[in-house]
């Protein structure tokens, strides 16, 4: 499997910004063309050569009404890319996206970017989200569940607020199912379960579904284990945590 780009993440919210926002986006970091916009960036190093800005775009461009269709006909392929990032970010108007991209840079490539704002603290807890795989594979499942034949036709419920050991209830012909979904970036890699999940799969048996999302990074494949206590060779790991909490005295409020 071909290695992804060191930048895999910031291309695609450089790709989603030129295809959603076009040039308002470019304007944003002071340019009134792409070309010097694009010669920008390979100068911070971001890549090495226009064209793998300008692929980023053709993959996103056909999720949007920019008049071009760009690689129209791997849509499927990369739609998972779009809705990451419309979860996070969606929402966010060409100024506030481009702020995002911004603090991208320059905290994960330790590059200072002359913003014209200090990024709110809302921003700052966006951008953190980025590097949280689990997210991105709860969200590649919420809109792929019924890939899995066992919840087709079946209504789904986000579970995830609750921290009860299961991230999704797929109520389907009467019965109701637990998903706990992980995500791997590549195709190979191990799945952790925590205590209270482990706990909910032993009482749930067959109900509770092990939801894998592997090769993130590339095409995801969605693979669904049912009883995953019984199907699956886990090995207990012990780790101590220390929980820090600050109490005011007992104040008449």
């Amino acid at each position: 499997m071909k290695n992804r780009h060191k930048n895999y993440d910031l291309l695609n919210l450089l790709g989603y910004g030129l295809a959603k926002f076009d040039l308002r986006f470019v304007k944003m970091f002071g340019f009134k063309t792409k070309s010097s916009f694009y010669k920008y960036l390979i100068d911070l190093g971001i890549c090495d050569t226009v064209g793998t800005i300008k692929n980023r775009q053709d993959m996103l461009d056909p999720f949007f009404d920019n008049g071009r269709s760009g690689w129209w006909q791997k849509r499927e392929q990369y739609i998972s890319r779009k809705l990451f990032i419309d979860s996070l970010f969606g929402n966010q108007d060409v100024n506030e996206f481009s702020e995002i991209v911004k603090l991208y840079i320059e905290k994960e490539l330790n590059i200072k970017i002359d913003s014209q704002k200090k990024s709110s603290p809302v921003l700052n807890s966006m951008f953190k989200q980025l590097q949280l795989t689990g997210q991105e594979a709860e969200l590649y499942f919420k809109n792929n569940f019924e890939h899995i034949e066992l919840f087709r036709g079946g209504l789904i419920e986000d579970a995830r607020l609750f921290g009860d050991g299961y991230d999704f209830q797929i109520e389907n012909k009467s019965n109701f199912y637990l998903a706990e979904v992980k995500g791997i970036k590549t195709m190979k890699g191990a799945i952790r379960m925590t205590k209270n999940e482990y706990q909910k799969a032993k009482e749930y048996k067959n109900n509770y579904i092990l939801v894998v999302i592997s090769n993130l990074r590339k095409k995801p494949k969605i693979t669904g284990i049912k009883n995953p206590i019984g199907k699956l060779k886990l090995e207990k790991n012990i780790i101590d945590t220390t929980q820090v909490n600050y109490n005011s005295l007992n104040l008449m409020w």
